[in-house]
Protein backbone atom coordinates (compact mmCIF):
# COMPACT_ATOMS: atom_id res chain seq x y z
CA UNK A 1 0.00 0.00 0.00
CA UNK A 2 1.34 3.40 -1.02
CA UNK A 3 1.93 6.18 0.97
CA UNK A 4 -1.38 8.25 0.10
CA UNK A 5 -3.35 5.12 1.40
CA UNK A 6 -1.51 4.60 4.90
CA UNK A 7 -2.07 8.38 4.62
CA UNK A 8 -5.80 8.31 4.21
CA UNK A 9 -5.93 5.26 7.28
CA UNK A 10 -4.14 7.32 9.64
CA UNK A 11 -6.94 10.22 8.80
CA UNK A 12 -9.83 8.23 9.17
CA UNK A 13 -8.79 6.13 12.04
CA UNK A 14 -7.44 9.86 13.98
CA UNK A 15 -11.13 10.83 12.88
CA UNK A 16 -12.90 8.03 14.95
CA UNK A 17 -10.49 7.40 17.47
CA UNK A 18 -8.57 10.52 18.20
CA UNK A 19 -9.49 13.42 20.87
CA UNK A 20 -12.21 15.26 18.01
CA UNK A 21 -12.17 17.72 20.75
CA UNK A 22 -10.11 18.59 23.90
CA UNK A 23 -11.41 20.17 26.96
CA UNK A 24 -8.99 21.77 29.65
CA UNK A 25 -9.61 20.89 32.89
CA UNK A 26 -8.35 21.94 36.61
CA UNK A 27 -4.72 21.20 37.49
CA UNK A 28 -3.27 21.40 33.70
CA UNK A 29 -4.80 18.39 32.51
CA UNK A 30 -7.23 18.10 29.96
CA UNK A 31 -10.54 15.82 28.11
CA UNK A 32 -10.09 14.75 25.05
CA UNK A 33 -13.35 13.31 23.53
CA UNK A 34 -13.05 10.95 20.59
CA UNK A 35 -15.65 10.73 17.98
CA UNK A 36 -17.18 7.55 19.02
CA UNK A 37 -16.67 8.06 23.12
CA UNK A 38 -18.64 11.58 21.94
CA UNK A 39 -21.46 9.08 20.13
CA UNK A 40 -21.52 6.14 22.24
CA UNK A 41 -21.28 7.62 25.86
CA UNK A 42 -24.41 10.07 25.24
CA UNK A 43 -25.95 7.28 23.74
CA UNK A 44 -25.60 5.25 26.25
CA UNK A 45 -26.97 7.67 28.78
CA UNK A 46 -30.04 8.23 26.70
CA UNK A 47 -30.86 4.73 25.94
CA UNK A 48 -30.59 4.40 29.80
CA UNK A 49 -32.57 6.72 30.69
CA UNK A 50 -35.43 5.61 27.90
CA UNK A 51 -35.17 2.47 28.94
CA UNK A 52 -36.06 3.68 32.69
CA UNK A 53 -32.99 2.27 34.19
CA UNK A 54 -33.13 -0.99 32.34
CA UNK A 55 -29.64 -2.66 33.53
CA UNK A 56 -30.37 -2.23 37.29
CA UNK A 57 -34.30 -2.42 37.03
CA UNK A 58 -34.45 -5.98 35.07
CA UNK A 59 -31.17 -7.37 35.85
CA UNK A 60 -33.33 -9.95 37.88
CA UNK A 61 -35.05 -10.64 34.60
CA UNK A 62 -31.95 -11.00 32.57
CA UNK A 63 -31.15 -13.46 34.87
CA UNK A 64 -33.92 -15.44 34.90
CA UNK A 65 -33.54 -15.39 31.00
CA UNK A 66 -30.66 -16.29 30.81
CA UNK A 67 -31.32 -19.54 33.16
CA UNK A 68 -33.89 -20.59 30.91
CA UNK A 69 -34.07 -23.81 29.40
CA UNK A 70 -32.32 -23.69 25.93
CA UNK A 71 -34.85 -24.00 22.83
CA UNK A 72 -35.10 -23.51 19.18
CA UNK A 73 -37.86 -24.63 17.33
CA UNK A 74 -36.85 -24.11 13.62
CA UNK A 75 -34.23 -26.79 12.75
CA UNK A 76 -30.88 -25.28 12.71
CA UNK A 77 -31.87 -22.61 14.38
CA UNK A 78 -29.99 -21.53 17.58
CA UNK A 79 -31.73 -20.75 21.00
CA UNK A 80 -31.26 -16.76 22.45
CA UNK A 81 -28.66 -18.45 25.02
CA UNK A 82 -26.50 -19.71 22.23
CA UNK A 83 -26.41 -16.50 20.48
CA UNK A 84 -25.56 -14.79 23.88
CA UNK A 85 -22.32 -17.41 24.06
CA UNK A 86 -21.53 -16.29 20.24
CA UNK A 87 -21.26 -12.95 21.18
CA UNK A 88 -19.78 -13.31 24.54
CA UNK A 89 -17.18 -15.41 22.48
CA UNK A 90 -16.07 -12.28 20.36
CA UNK A 91 -16.78 -9.89 23.53
CA UNK A 92 -14.49 -12.20 25.54
CA UNK A 93 -10.94 -11.43 23.77
CA UNK A 94 -8.14 -9.46 24.02
CA UNK A 95 -10.40 -6.45 24.73
CA UNK A 96 -10.60 -8.16 28.53
CA UNK A 97 -6.77 -9.31 28.71
CA UNK A 98 -4.18 -6.83 26.96
CA UNK A 99 -7.25 -3.78 26.97
CA UNK A 100 -7.65 -3.90 30.58
CA UNK A 101 -4.05 -3.80 31.48
CA UNK A 102 -3.55 -1.43 28.65
CA UNK A 103 -6.41 0.70 30.69
CA UNK A 104 -4.51 0.59 33.90
CA UNK A 105 -1.17 1.49 32.62
CA UNK A 106 -2.16 4.64 30.99
CA UNK A 107 -4.85 5.68 33.24
CA UNK A 108 -4.52 3.45 36.88
CA UNK A 109 -6.60 2.16 39.04
CA UNK A 110 -9.20 4.42 37.97
CA UNK A 111 -9.86 3.60 34.70
CA UNK A 112 -11.47 0.45 35.93
CA UNK A 113 -14.17 2.54 37.47
CA UNK A 114 -15.01 4.61 33.86
CA UNK A 115 -14.82 0.99 32.22
CA UNK A 116 -17.77 -0.36 34.83
CA UNK A 117 -20.04 2.97 33.91
CA UNK A 118 -19.54 2.32 30.27
CA UNK A 119 -20.38 -1.02 30.42
CA UNK A 120 -23.52 -0.18 32.52
CA UNK A 121 -24.48 2.50 30.12
CA UNK A 122 -23.64 0.11 26.99
CA UNK A 123 -26.38 -2.57 28.48
CA UNK A 124 -28.80 -0.15 27.06
CA UNK A 125 -27.58 0.47 23.83
CA UNK A 126 -27.12 -3.52 23.73
CA UNK A 127 -30.78 -3.97 24.20
CA UNK A 128 -31.93 -1.66 21.58
CA UNK A 129 -29.64 -3.20 18.68
CA UNK A 130 -29.99 -6.89 20.22
CA UNK A 131 -34.24 -6.51 20.01
CA UNK A 132 -34.04 -4.92 16.38
CA UNK A 133 -32.08 -7.59 15.30
CA UNK A 134 -35.00 -10.18 16.05
CA UNK A 135 -37.52 -7.65 15.17
CA UNK A 136 -36.29 -7.09 11.21
CA UNK A 137 -34.61 -10.85 10.79
CA UNK A 138 -35.06 -13.52 8.41
CA UNK A 139 -35.09 -16.84 7.60
CA UNK A 140 -31.66 -17.71 5.99
CA UNK A 141 -31.52 -20.51 3.13
CA UNK A 142 -28.27 -21.46 3.39
CA UNK A 143 -27.63 -22.17 6.78
CA UNK A 144 -30.90 -22.74 8.06
CA UNK A 145 -32.55 -21.12 10.91
CA UNK A 146 -32.65 -17.10 11.16
CA UNK A 147 -30.24 -14.33 10.31
CA UNK A 148 -29.81 -10.45 10.12
CA UNK A 149 -28.47 -7.74 12.13
CA UNK A 150 -27.67 -4.15 11.12
CA UNK A 151 -27.17 -4.12 7.30
CA UNK A 152 -30.78 -5.69 7.31
CA UNK A 153 -32.67 -3.67 9.66
CA UNK A 154 -30.99 -0.55 8.27
CA UNK A 155 -31.87 -1.51 4.83
CA UNK A 156 -35.60 -2.54 6.13
CA UNK A 157 -35.33 1.56 7.67
CA UNK A 158 -34.54 2.84 4.50
CA UNK A 159 -36.37 1.27 2.05
CA UNK A 160 -40.13 1.37 4.59
CA UNK A 161 -39.28 4.48 6.80
CA UNK A 162 -38.93 1.85 9.63
CA UNK A 163 -42.45 1.07 9.18
CA UNK A 164 -42.49 -2.81 10.70
CA UNK A 165 -45.98 -3.68 9.57
CA UNK A 166 -44.70 -4.62 6.17
CA UNK A 167 -40.82 -5.88 7.35
CA UNK A 168 -42.18 -9.60 6.75
CA UNK A 169 -43.47 -9.10 3.04
CA UNK A 170 -40.10 -7.05 2.66
CA UNK A 171 -38.03 -9.97 3.86
CA UNK A 172 -39.13 -11.54 0.96
CA UNK A 173 -38.45 -9.21 -1.79
CA UNK A 174 -35.27 -7.65 -0.78
CA UNK A 175 -33.40 -9.81 -2.68
CA UNK A 176 -35.15 -8.41 -5.35
CA UNK A 177 -34.07 -4.65 -4.24
CA UNK A 178 -31.64 -2.35 -4.85
CA UNK A 179 -29.62 -2.26 -1.88
CA UNK A 180 -29.11 0.28 0.62
CA UNK A 181 -26.07 2.25 0.63
CA UNK A 182 -25.93 2.68 3.99
CA UNK A 183 -26.56 -0.84 4.55
CA UNK A 184 -23.63 -1.73 2.00
CA UNK A 185 -20.91 0.64 4.02
CA UNK A 186 -22.38 -1.32 7.66
CA UNK A 187 -21.60 -4.89 6.17
CA UNK A 188 -18.49 -3.86 4.28
CA UNK A 189 -16.95 -1.83 7.39
CA UNK A 190 -17.80 -5.38 9.58
CA UNK A 191 -15.82 -7.71 7.07
CA UNK A 192 -13.18 -5.54 6.86
CA UNK A 193 -13.09 -5.25 10.46
CA UNK A 194 -13.31 -8.89 11.15
CA UNK A 195 -10.22 -9.29 8.85
CA UNK A 196 -8.30 -6.56 11.14
CA UNK A 197 -9.04 -8.26 14.20
CA UNK A 198 -8.31 -12.01 12.41
CA UNK A 199 -5.07 -10.32 12.06
CA UNK A 200 -4.77 -9.52 15.84
CA UNK A 201 -5.60 -12.55 16.93
CA UNK A 202 -3.14 -14.66 14.79
CA UNK A 203 -0.23 -12.08 16.52
CA UNK A 204 -0.81 -12.51 20.11
CA UNK A 205 -1.27 -16.17 20.53
CA UNK A 206 1.66 -16.21 18.47
CA UNK A 207 3.83 -14.22 20.93
CA UNK A 208 1.85 -15.44 24.14
CA UNK A 209 3.01 -18.73 23.16
CA UNK A 210 6.42 -17.66 22.41
CA UNK A 211 6.84 -16.01 25.91
CA UNK A 212 5.53 -19.30 27.88
CA UNK A 213 6.82 -21.83 25.92
CA UNK A 214 9.35 -20.62 23.51
CA UNK A 215 7.15 -22.22 20.90
CA UNK A 216 8.73 -20.76 17.54
CA UNK A 217 5.61 -17.89 15.97
CA UNK A 218 5.32 -20.39 12.74
CA UNK A 219 4.40 -23.78 14.61
CA UNK A 220 1.97 -21.71 16.70
CA UNK A 221 0.29 -20.13 13.88
CA UNK A 222 -0.08 -23.45 11.85
CA UNK A 223 -1.84 -25.03 14.17
CA UNK A 224 -3.91 -22.28 15.09
CA UNK A 225 -5.07 -21.55 11.56
CA UNK A 226 -5.52 -25.75 11.09
CA UNK A 227 -7.94 -25.99 13.37
CA UNK A 228 -10.10 -22.76 12.81
CA UNK A 229 -10.20 -24.19 9.54
CA UNK A 230 -11.56 -27.50 10.10
CA UNK A 231 -14.64 -25.59 12.16
CA UNK A 232 -14.81 -22.73 10.77
CA UNK A 233 -15.55 -24.40 7.03
CA UNK A 234 -18.13 -27.09 8.26
CA UNK A 235 -21.26 -26.07 7.74
CA UNK A 236 -22.62 -26.02 11.48
CA UNK A 237 -20.05 -26.62 14.18
CA UNK A 238 -19.34 -23.11 14.69
CA UNK A 239 -21.77 -22.78 17.67
CA UNK A 240 -21.42 -26.34 19.01
CA UNK A 241 -17.90 -25.55 19.76
CA UNK A 242 -18.60 -22.29 21.19
CA UNK A 243 -21.21 -23.57 23.50
CA UNK A 244 -18.09 -25.85 24.99
CA UNK A 245 -15.31 -23.53 24.56
CA UNK A 246 -17.09 -20.11 26.22
CA UNK A 247 -18.18 -21.37 29.54
CA UNK A 248 -15.37 -23.59 30.17
CA UNK A 249 -12.81 -20.95 29.57
CA UNK A 250 -14.65 -18.15 31.33
CA UNK A 251 -15.45 -20.07 34.11
CA UNK A 252 -11.28 -21.43 34.41
CA UNK A 253 -10.66 -17.77 34.24
CA UNK A 254 -13.17 -16.40 36.76
CA UNK A 255 -12.03 -19.26 39.20
CA UNK A 256 -8.75 -18.74 39.09
CA UNK A 257 -9.62 -14.84 39.52
CA UNK A 258 -11.14 -15.67 42.48
CA UNK A 259 -8.56 -17.91 44.45
CA UNK A 260 -6.22 -14.71 43.65
CA UNK A 261 -8.51 -12.36 45.52
CA UNK A 262 -9.06 -14.49 48.33
CA UNK A 263 -4.87 -15.27 48.44
CA UNK A 264 -5.06 -11.45 48.73
CA UNK A 265 -8.09 -10.52 50.49
CA UNK A 266 -5.84 -8.54 53.41
CA UNK A 267 -5.43 -5.70 49.97
CA UNK A 268 -9.03 -5.27 48.54
CA UNK A 269 -9.91 -2.14 50.59
CA UNK A 270 -6.75 -0.21 49.27
CA UNK A 271 -7.58 -1.57 46.18
CA UNK A 272 -11.10 -0.15 46.04
CA UNK A 273 -9.72 2.61 47.80
CA UNK A 274 -7.57 3.22 44.76
CA UNK A 275 -10.04 2.42 41.90
CA UNK A 276 -12.67 5.35 43.26
CA UNK A 277 -9.81 7.68 44.31
CA UNK A 278 -8.41 7.82 41.34
CA UNK A 279 -11.50 7.24 39.09
CA UNK A 280 -12.42 11.36 40.44
CA UNK A 281 -8.57 12.69 39.89
CA UNK A 282 -8.67 12.68 43.55
CA UNK A 283 -5.08 10.74 43.64
CA UNK A 284 -3.45 11.95 40.80
CA UNK A 285 -0.95 8.97 40.23
CA UNK A 286 -0.58 9.51 36.42
CA UNK A 287 0.29 11.90 34.03
CA UNK A 288 -2.71 13.59 32.73
CA UNK A 289 -4.77 13.01 35.72
CA UNK A 290 -8.70 13.05 35.63
CA UNK A 291 -8.87 12.84 31.89
CA UNK A 292 -6.19 10.19 31.28
CA UNK A 293 -8.07 8.44 33.60
CA UNK A 294 -11.77 8.53 32.26
CA UNK A 295 -10.82 8.38 28.26
CA UNK A 296 -8.73 5.38 29.01
CA UNK A 297 -11.27 3.52 30.80
CA UNK A 298 -14.27 4.72 28.65
CA UNK A 299 -12.30 3.83 25.27
CA UNK A 300 -10.83 0.78 26.76
CA UNK A 301 -14.84 0.14 27.93
CA UNK A 302 -16.53 0.58 24.36
CA UNK A 303 -14.01 -1.47 22.66
CA UNK A 304 -14.53 -3.92 24.73
CA UNK A 305 -18.19 -4.51 25.29
CA UNK A 306 -19.12 -3.84 21.36
CA UNK A 307 -22.04 -2.01 22.41
CA UNK A 308 -23.78 -0.27 19.66
CA UNK A 309 -21.12 -1.48 17.56
CA UNK A 310 -23.49 -3.60 15.31
CA UNK A 311 -21.64 -6.57 15.70
CA UNK A 312 -23.77 -8.80 18.53
CA UNK A 313 -26.93 -7.79 16.89
CA UNK A 314 -25.59 -10.27 13.76
CA UNK A 315 -25.26 -13.82 16.20
CA UNK A 316 -28.94 -11.64 17.99
CA UNK A 317 -31.06 -12.03 14.82
CA UNK A 318 -30.00 -15.57 13.97
CA UNK A 319 -31.74 -16.57 17.59
CA UNK A 320 -35.35 -18.84 17.72
CA UNK A 321 -36.46 -16.95 20.61
CA UNK A 322 -40.26 -16.52 21.76
CA UNK A 323 -40.08 -12.80 22.55
CA UNK A 324 -37.75 -9.99 20.54
CA UNK A 325 -37.14 -8.11 24.05
CA UNK A 326 -35.63 -11.79 25.62
CA UNK A 327 -32.80 -11.49 23.31
CA UNK A 328 -32.22 -7.64 23.96
CA UNK A 329 -31.84 -8.87 27.43
CA UNK A 330 -29.69 -11.84 27.10
CA UNK A 331 -27.27 -9.11 24.90
CA UNK A 332 -27.50 -6.98 27.72
CA UNK A 333 -26.38 -9.48 30.15
CA UNK A 334 -23.73 -10.10 28.10
CA UNK A 335 -22.05 -6.59 28.52
CA UNK A 336 -22.28 -7.49 32.01
CA UNK A 337 -20.06 -10.57 31.41
CA UNK A 338 -18.00 -8.88 29.36
CA UNK A 339 -16.49 -5.96 31.42
CA UNK A 340 -17.98 -5.77 34.88
CA UNK A 341 -16.80 -9.83 35.11
CA UNK A 342 -14.17 -10.61 32.96
CA UNK A 343 -12.51 -7.22 32.63
CA UNK A 344 -12.64 -6.85 36.73
CA UNK A 345 -10.60 -10.42 36.49
CA UNK A 346 -7.66 -9.58 34.48
CA UNK A 347 -7.85 -5.83 36.78
CA UNK A 348 -7.75 -7.12 40.00
CA UNK A 349 -5.07 -10.21 38.90
CA UNK A 350 -3.28 -6.64 38.05
CA UNK A 351 -3.98 -4.37 40.63
CA UNK A 352 -2.86 -7.07 43.45
CA UNK A 353 0.81 -6.93 42.13
CA UNK A 354 3.35 -5.12 43.38
CA UNK A 355 3.67 -2.14 41.18
CA UNK A 356 7.51 -2.46 40.94
CA UNK A 357 7.44 -6.02 39.93
CA UNK A 358 5.95 -4.69 36.57
CA UNK A 359 7.40 -1.84 36.19
CA UNK A 360 8.59 -1.54 31.95
CA UNK A 361 6.34 -3.74 31.16
CA UNK A 362 3.72 -3.44 28.92
CA UNK A 363 0.75 -5.60 27.39
CA UNK A 364 0.88 -9.17 27.22
CA UNK A 365 3.97 -9.69 29.20
CA UNK A 366 3.15 -7.10 31.60
CA UNK A 367 -0.06 -9.79 32.62
CA UNK A 368 1.72 -12.80 32.40
CA UNK A 369 4.27 -11.30 35.00
CA UNK A 370 1.90 -10.58 37.23
CA UNK A 371 0.15 -14.13 36.76
CA UNK A 372 3.86 -15.30 37.54
CA UNK A 373 3.91 -13.40 40.97
CA UNK A 374 0.40 -15.16 42.01
CA UNK A 375 0.36 -18.52 40.71
CA UNK A 376 4.24 -19.26 39.64
CA UNK A 377 4.87 -20.63 36.18
CA UNK A 378 1.49 -22.07 35.93
CA UNK A 379 0.21 -18.49 35.63
CA UNK A 380 1.89 -18.08 32.70
CA UNK A 381 0.95 -21.05 30.97
CA UNK A 382 -2.36 -20.54 32.49
CA UNK A 383 -2.80 -16.88 30.50
CA UNK A 384 -0.88 -18.24 27.26
CA UNK A 385 -4.00 -21.16 27.48
CA UNK A 386 -6.81 -18.77 28.37
CA UNK A 387 -5.54 -16.02 25.31
CA UNK A 388 -5.44 -19.57 23.14
CA UNK A 389 -8.77 -20.21 23.89
CA UNK A 390 -10.16 -16.29 24.07
CA UNK A 391 -8.62 -15.68 20.91
CA UNK A 392 -9.95 -18.99 19.31
CA UNK A 393 -13.39 -18.45 20.16
CA UNK A 394 -13.38 -14.65 19.22
CA UNK A 395 -11.87 -16.13 15.51
CA UNK A 396 -14.92 -18.49 15.36
CA UNK A 397 -17.52 -15.78 16.59
CA UNK A 398 -16.65 -13.08 14.14
CA UNK A 399 -17.29 -15.45 11.46
CA UNK A 400 -20.22 -16.21 12.60
CA UNK A 401 -21.01 -12.36 12.89
CA UNK A 402 -19.56 -12.40 8.87
CA UNK A 403 -22.18 -14.66 7.90
CA UNK A 404 -25.05 -12.41 7.01
CA UNK A 405 -23.00 -9.90 6.08
CA UNK A 406 -21.70 -11.56 3.33
CA UNK A 407 -25.04 -12.83 2.40
CA UNK A 408 -26.09 -9.17 2.32
CA UNK A 409 -23.46 -8.09 0.24
CA UNK A 410 -22.88 -10.55 -2.24
CA UNK A 411 -26.39 -12.95 -1.92
CA UNK A 412 -26.80 -16.40 -0.74
CA UNK A 413 -24.04 -18.31 -2.36
CA UNK A 414 -22.04 -20.99 -0.71
CA UNK A 415 -18.77 -19.03 -2.94
CA UNK A 416 -18.69 -16.08 -1.12
CA UNK A 417 -19.38 -17.46 2.17
CA UNK A 418 -16.28 -19.96 1.82
CA UNK A 419 -13.93 -17.26 0.19
CA UNK A 420 -14.49 -14.50 2.91
CA UNK A 421 -13.54 -17.50 5.72
CA UNK A 422 -9.94 -18.44 3.25
CA UNK A 423 -9.53 -15.01 3.05
CA UNK A 424 -10.08 -14.57 7.24
CA UNK A 425 -7.85 -17.47 7.95
CA UNK A 426 -5.28 -16.25 5.69
CA UNK A 427 -5.37 -12.76 7.84
CA UNK A 428 -4.84 -15.15 11.06
CA UNK A 429 -2.10 -16.86 9.81
CA UNK A 430 -0.28 -13.73 8.18
CA UNK A 431 -1.08 -12.12 11.60
CA UNK A 432 0.84 -14.96 13.10
CA UNK A 433 3.93 -14.00 11.70
CA UNK A 434 3.96 -10.25 11.79
CA UNK A 435 4.74 -8.38 14.34
CA UNK A 436 2.24 -5.20 12.33
CA UNK A 437 0.50 -4.86 8.99
CA UNK A 438 -1.56 -2.17 8.29
CA UNK A 439 -4.57 -4.38 8.53
CA UNK A 440 -4.72 -3.89 12.49
CA UNK A 441 -5.72 -0.20 11.72
CA UNK A 442 -8.35 -1.13 9.27
CA UNK A 443 -9.50 -3.20 12.09
CA UNK A 444 -9.80 -0.51 14.24
CA UNK A 445 -11.40 1.94 11.27
CA UNK A 446 -13.96 -0.91 10.40
CA UNK A 447 -15.47 -1.18 13.96
CA UNK A 448 -15.51 2.94 14.35
CA UNK A 449 -17.41 2.78 10.92
CA UNK A 450 -19.93 0.07 12.01
CA UNK A 451 -20.61 1.78 14.81
CA UNK A 452 -20.75 5.32 13.20
CA UNK A 453 -23.20 3.87 10.64
CA UNK A 454 -25.33 1.42 13.15
CA UNK A 455 -26.14 4.65 15.37
CA UNK A 456 -27.59 6.28 12.48
CA UNK A 457 -30.53 4.28 12.53
CA UNK A 458 -30.62 3.22 16.07
CA UNK A 459 -31.94 6.17 17.51
CA UNK A 460 -35.37 7.00 15.02
CA UNK A 461 -35.75 2.81 15.62
CA UNK A 462 -35.20 3.01 18.82
CA UNK A 463 -39.01 3.63 18.92
CA UNK A 464 -39.63 0.31 18.00
CA UNK A 465 -37.07 -1.59 20.98
CA UNK A 466 -38.74 0.40 23.47
CA UNK A 467 -42.65 -1.05 22.17
CA UNK A 468 -40.76 -4.66 22.24
CA UNK A 469 -39.84 -4.07 25.81
CA UNK A 470 -43.36 -2.41 26.92
CA UNK A 471 -44.90 -5.47 25.03
CA UNK A 472 -42.60 -8.10 27.11
CA UNK A 473 -43.14 -6.17 30.43
CA UNK A 474 -47.12 -6.03 30.31
CA UNK A 475 -46.81 -9.88 29.54
CA UNK A 476 -44.75 -10.96 31.70
CA UNK A 477 -46.59 -9.21 34.21
CA UNK A 478 -49.97 -10.56 33.61
CA UNK A 479 -48.16 -13.96 33.64
CA UNK A 480 -47.02 -12.93 36.92
CA UNK A 481 -50.64 -12.21 37.99
CA UNK A 482 -52.44 -15.34 36.60
CA UNK A 483 -49.96 -17.55 38.41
Amino acid sequence: MGDTGMKIIQVVYQLLWGDLITIPLPGGSSLGLSLLVLILIPSGIYFTIRTHFLPFRLFPEMLRVAMEKKSAEKRQSISGVQALIISTATRVGMGNLVGVVAAISAGGAGAIFWMWVTALLGSSTAFIEATLAQLYKEEDPLYGGYRGGPAYYIHHFVRSKGELSNHSRMAQKRSQEKRSILAVLFALSGLLCWCGISQVIGNSVSSAFQNAFRIPPLYTTAVLVLVAAVIVLRKHATVKVLDVVVPVMAGFYFLLTIIVIIKNAGQLPAVFRNIFQEAFGLRQAVAGGFGAVLMNGAKRGLFSNEAGSGSAPCAAAAADISHPAKEGLLQAFGVFIDTIVICSCSAMIMLLTPEGLTDGLAGMDLLQKAMEYHMGTFGVVFIAVVLWLFSFSTFIGILFYARPNVAYLFGDTWMSQTLYKILALIMLFIGGLAAYTFVWDLGDIGVGLMTVFNMIVLFPLSKKAMESLKNYETAEGKSASEK
